[in-house]
Parts: structure tokens; sequence; C-alpha cells
């Protein structure tokens, strides 16, 4: 099912679908700040699994939690430094991953060796509505075409993974750009990619 949902103004009706389709396990497809993801509840291991196998990815490949709010990042990672703390409210929400250690709360299938997790809030309506009504972060991959070139508009979404999903959120072609990736888990900020967001 193809849903638009206003990119500015999200219709609470729409998103309130959206919720109701992860919190009984679907996958969805939705716009963030920086391209178009992929995503299912954190706390539904068969939608993690399902979500593996469309992306046909390695388990031990880590995700992106989603988040909504400053508290999140917060709640999912462990003992943020103050210094940290405020470059990321500079920062966010903003087209950007952070890592850190793993706090106790985040599903254990979800870590990977290094027990480290990386934590998005996007600067998107849409992304911010879903996750705030569904009361917890979305574990998210972003849709490639290719390994160098990304989703944009979609319609070409719909073609591809129309079987493949529950639910495809339709909120306007956007310029797909990865995120800019900082690792905090080793006490320092190591930049491990560069997009769109700026440092």
């Amino acid at each position: 099912m193809l849903l638009s949902i206003n990119p500015k103004n999200p219709e609470s009706r729409f998103v309130n679908r959206v919720v109701n389709v992860l919190s009984k396990g679907g996958i969805i497809i939705y716009p963030t700040d920086t391209v178009y993801g992929l995503g299912c509840s954190i706390f539904d291991k068969k939608a993690m699994k399902r979500l593996y196998q469309i992306k046909k990815m390695n388990h031990k490949k880590p995700l992106t939690f989603v988040c909504a709010n400053q508290n999140q990042i917060q709640e999912y990672s462990q003992g943020i430094p103050t210094h940290v703390y405020k470059f990321l409210r500079r920062k966010l929400p903003g087209p950007y991953t952070f890592v850190f250690k793993a706090s106790k709360i985040v599903p254990k299938m979800m870590l990977t060796h290094r027990k480290t997790v990386g934590l998005r809030w996007p600067d998107h309506p849409i992304t911010n509505s879903i996750v705030s009504n569904l009361g917890h972060p979305i574990l998210s991959s972003s849709l490639r075409i290719s390994e160098d070139e990304l989703f944009e508009d979609p319609n070409d979404i719909y073609e591809e993974y129309k079987k493949k999903v529950d639910l495809i959120v339709d909120g306007g072609c956007i310029f797909a750009e990865n995120s800019t990736i900082i690792d905090f888990s080793g006490g320092k900020a190591e930049i491990t990619r560069k997009g769109k967001g700026i440092i």
C-alpha cells in the first residue's frame, strides 16, 4: 500500500495508520531528512528478521535506531558526557547518525560484538510524528538502488517493494544523501562517514 502523507504537516489519521502497522509487526518504508528508510519496531524480533531478509543483509551488520527526541537518544545510549550532549543539542534534529555504547534497554539481538548502537533524530515531520506516536524508536536501514545510488522517488520505491513490505509512506520526492556518521563509542568523536550533515 502506498500512503501519501503531507511532509510538512503530517495528517494524524494517516500517521496513526502507519503506527498501527508497526505495532502489529509490520515493515514500512518512510521518508527522512536524508533518505527513504526501511523500518520496523525495535521490539519485534520477527519484524527485525524480516527486515534483514528484505535487505539481504547479514544479521551481524548493525542498523540504526531512529528516534523522535533527545530523551530517546539518552535512553538507548550509555552515559553521554556533558560536552557531547551539548554538541548533540546543536546538531539535532538533523542528518546525523551518532554511535554510542548501547544501554541495557537495547534488545540483545541488535547488539554487535562492540555493543554499540547507531542513533538518529531526523529533521523530518513525518518521521518524528511516526516515532513519537509509536512511543519508541524504529529500527531502520536506508534504501538503495545500488551501492552508489539511493531511492528518491516514492513511486520507484513502490514498484520495487510493493510486494515486500506492508506500507510505503509517500512523503514526496527527496534529494537523497547519506547521513554523516560520528562515532563516540571510543570516547573521542570519530567521523566514520561524511554525508549530508555539516561538521
